[in-house]
């Protein structure tokens, strides 16, 4: 139970990837808060999932993008302990499109959505991490911020954008104790790439070292590992987890 009793919260924590990450803590004995914006159906499941395991996890309904949202969810999390022992900011959205296509709302909803959490989230989950000076932040960014990928501008800026924001605020905390780094996932198993065309998933594949699509669980336990004492030394960094991609 290496997270027992440990007080974590997960952005866009109730599917996906987050809802692997979510369970993933769950399993190991914390305390999950998971954030998630309007799908109830899957807050409740995830909520009725844990029921069995070591930890626990709550759902709680709020915008991250916002301060008021970012604010609730810390705090619902912080409430007993006043403290906040992990922060794992996955909100985010896709809005695909060829550049001189795209909208500006596909190009403004993604930036809001993929970037304001990151400022408000670890501007208040900091403050719960800096009285026991401890704490670790892992923010999820994407394989598309390091090689670029046609018709995900707009993605790929903010995905890079997360590995800046983490190496520079990793030197912010550093000497408070608390850690930030990123993991970065190739192609994964989720309602994402359900959407994506069946021959482009089949060309990533052919491409990737180990010939498959990862698992959200796979992208949990990089999460999980950048969490935990086994990486004390390690911040500022980005895990690529993309089965040899890139």
């Amino acid at each position: 139970m290496e997270f027992r009793d440990k007080i974590v919260v997960v952005t866009g924590g109730t599917r996906g990837i987050g809802r692997a990450i979510s369970l993933h803590f769950a399993r190991e004995g914390a305390r999950v808060t998971a954030a998630y914006l309007a799908d109830e159906e899957a807050a409740r499941s995830i909520e009725a999932e844990a029921a069995g395991l070591a930890g626990t996890i709550a759902a709680v309904r709020a915008d991250v993008s916002t301060s008021a949202g970012a604010i609730s969810v810390i705090e619902a999390a912080a409430k007993e302990s006043g403290h906040l022992d992990v922060l794992v900011n996955n909100a985010g959205i896709i809005r695909d499109g060829f550049l001189p296509m795209m909208a500006d709302e596909d190009w403004d909803a993604v930036l809001r959505t993929n970037i304001d959490p990151l400022f408000h989230c670890c501007k208040w989950g900091v403050r719960k991490m800096l009285g026991k000076r401890k704490g670790s932040i892992v923010n999820l960014s994407s394989i598309s911020a390091l090689t670029g990928t046609a018709g995900q501008t707009n993605y790929a800026a903010t995905k890079g954008a997360v590995i800046s924001f983490t190496k520079a605020l990793s030197r912010e905390t550093g000497p408070m104790g608390i850690r930030v780094n990123a993991v970065a996932p190739g192609l994964i198993e989720t309602e994402m790439i359900a959407v994506m065309k069946r021959e482009t998933v089949d060309a990533i594949i052919k491409g990737a070292s180990l010939g498959r699509i990862g698992r959200a669980e796979e992208v949990a336990e990089a999460v999980a590992f950048l969490a935990s004492e086994r990486a004390a030394y390690i911040t500022g960094q980005c895990l690529v987890v993309d089965g040899g991609i890139i």
